[in-house]
């Protein structure tokens, strides 16, 4: 086996006197793709500048092998010493690196190199660092969230980029399908020590839980000693004359194990606060338009939305996702066009932009709105301390200022803000940035039992697929089509075509100008293949119709069973099989026939 590029061994490290990680094990060989996961301040970002070399820990060891080129992408890029983006980028090429890859991933990420640092949103500052640490094509990829603040198309384009690189990657995302598409090995933080699985992140959540049982029917293995052990002492004939000091310790021991077996992290609990019901119809739009500048941002868009719907917006950054959100909740007004809003509706919106919150508040302020130390959940008061420990908060944190909080911590601050308050209409702009896999978990549960309407912004295809019930898709040009079904089966309506490539600007800037330059999307068509299929599909539909209805009367006759069995069982299994096929051949035609109807609308 070729020895690692990169070990971390029994690597520990405390935070104010309390222990992040106890024990961790980090071996990143040549080529190796590994999927780091862990809740939210679990350390796995402080692991990772641990082997950045950004963080000395208290204890472990860290070996890089000489020679060996490494590079680490942080949650938070700081540009601010670079005149621009492409002396931002070219500053992380080595000796011997060729800078005209710099300038071409520039260019392949929607940027010129000429953006200026102060100027940049999230998303642009994101695909410069991508920029930046993948120019050098290292021996190490070591990358943390990358896909915070990225469109799909953007998306799509590092997974492809990352396959076709030499480089070791460890990745730290939320994002599923992002981890299913690259990974091939899963490394676990949990409770302060590592796990490894030699296998990717789909095979991960199954693992996981079957490790989690098995530690379970162990602590309750370990309480039936405790016990029995107690029993002996209290009751035990020997115990009442003189106390065993051996079988003392050893009840010490087993109640020393049993305190140092770290529990799991409880889940986070999830509720959101019901409103009165809302009327049948939620917002109607006919023919809305707007316009930037001279740029169109949404063009003659039709659509109505009803209640209980679950409604996806997906388009690349900069394409009006925010603006056309704005408009169905009557935040903005159209230029042309109508937006009729549905009666008795109570709105909460969950803002992408953590920062809307004053830093320095304290956390149980934001929960109670600085009004006493309660909340209203669904009618009824409960103590702020308790509805904290539903997110996960610890008592500690709650005079704690916002400006404390982790990335992942403000997510599920924000829920917990938003899902206090009642609501029939739920608006979420990239609800899922920065939240941990279990979060999502129970959000989208959370969504799944909401009896309400929901309007989402998301680029997590994952999420989207688990939560969305229609699509409505920038095209390009102003243009808005709406969907049926979740992302992947907008792609299959589409003929599996991407999103409009993004300009890779951000909403804000573009909105500002008079003009962006985006791709044409080129229209889809039918293959020779799906026209041919959906001109004989029918026929063999109707073909096995019949032979069905044959078998079925031959299985009918009397004695059929008792006069030629094998004749019997001959007729039954090719029913099966028909009634099989029949039932592909019909879904197959289906999908081609709302193809074909999308295309020719």
């Amino acid at each position: 086996m070729a020895p690692p590029l990169l070990l971390l061994q029994d690597i520990r490290l405390s935070f104010g006197g309390r222990p992040l990680i106890e024990n961790a094990t980090l071996s990143v060989s040549a080529g190796e793709r590994l999927c780091f996961v862990g809740r939210n301040g679990s350390g796995k970002s402080t692991l990772l500048k641990i082997a950045a070399g950004m963080i000395e820990a208290d204890a472990g060891t860290r070996f890089v092998q000489p020679g060996a080129t490494l590079r680490y992408l942080p949650q938070e890029p700081d540009l601010s010493a670079f005149a621009n983006t492409r002396a931002y980028v070219e500053a992380g090429l080595g000796p011997g690196d060729d800078p005209h890859r710099a300038t071409m991933l520039l260019e392949a990420l929607g940027l010129t190199g000429e953006e200026k640092p102060d100027r940049l949103s999230g998303g642009e500052a994101r695909r410069a660092a991508l920029a930046r640490v993948i120019a050098p094509e290292p021996d190490v990829l070591l990358l943390d969230e990358p896909t915070n603040h990225l469109d799909l198309p953007a998306i799509e384009w590092l997974e492809e980029t990352l396959k076709s690189m030499r480089s070791a990657l460890v990745l730290i995302s939320h994002d599923r399908r992002f981890l299913e598409r690259l990974s091939r090995a899963t490394l676990w933080l949990d409770r302060g020590t590592t796990r490894r699985l030699d296998q990717g992140f789909a095979a991960f959540e199954n693992w996981r839980d079957d490790v989690l049982h098995e530690e379970e029917k162990e602590r309750e293995r370990l309480d039936r000693k405790i016990s029995q052990e107690l029993d002996w002492v209290r009751y035990g004939v020997t115990a009442r004359r003189k106390r065993n000091m051996g079988r003392l310790r050893k009840l010490e021991g087993l109640r020393q194990e049993r305190r140092d077996q770290r529990k799991a992290v409880g889940s986070v609990k999830l509720l959101a606060t019901e409103g009165d019901v809302s009327g049948k119809a939620v917002v109607e739009a006919f023919d809305v338009s707007k316009s930037f500048g001279e740029r169109p941002i949404v063009k003659d868009f039709s659509t109505r939305i009803q209640r209980g719907d679950r409604i996806g917006l997906v388009g690349a950054n900069g394409a009006g996702k925010t603006t056309l959100l704005n408009l169905l909740t009557g935040v903005l007004a159209p230029d042309s066009g109508t937006i009729k809003l549905g009666t008795n509706l109570q709105m909460v919106t969950l803002d992408q932009r953590r920062e809307s919150l004053d830093p320095n508040l304290r956390l149980a302020d934001a929960l109670t709105d600085g009004r006493g130390d309660t909340v209203i959940v669904n009618g009824e008061a409960r103590h702020v301390i308790g509805y904290m420990r539903d997110f996960l908060f610890t008592p500690e944190q709650a005079r704690a200022p916002i400006t404390a909080l982790s990335g992942g911590e403000r997510g599920r601050l924000m829920l917990a803000r938003a899902l206090a308050r009642p609501s029939n209409l739920l608006v979420l702009d990239e609800p899922t940035n920065d939240l941990d896999l279990e979060t999502l978990d129970l959000l989208e549960e959370m969504l799944d039992d909401y009896t309400g309407t929901i309007l989402l912004v998301s680029h997590d295809r994952d999420f989207l697929d688990r939560v969305a019930t229609s699509i409505i898709l920038a095209e390009g040009d102003g243009k808005w089509t709406d969907y049926a079904g979740g992302y992947t089966d907008m792609l299959a309506q589409r003929g599996a075509a991407a999103p409009a490539r993004s300009s890779g600007k951000a909403e804000r800037n573009a909105e500002k100008k008079s003009q962006a330059e985006r791709p044409a999307v080129g229209k889809a068509k039918l293959s020779f293949k799906q026209k041919h299929a959906l001109e004989t599909l029918p026929k063999t539909i109707e073909k096995l119709t019949a032979e069905i209805a044959k078998l079925e009367a031959t299985l009918a006759k009397p004695n059929l069973f008792a006069s030629d069995r094998k004749a019997f069982d001959t007729a039954n299994a090719r029913l099966a099989a028909a009634q099989a096929e029949r039932e592909t051949a019909e879904e197959e035609w289906l999908t081609l026939e709302m193809l074909r109807e999308e295309l020719g609308a």
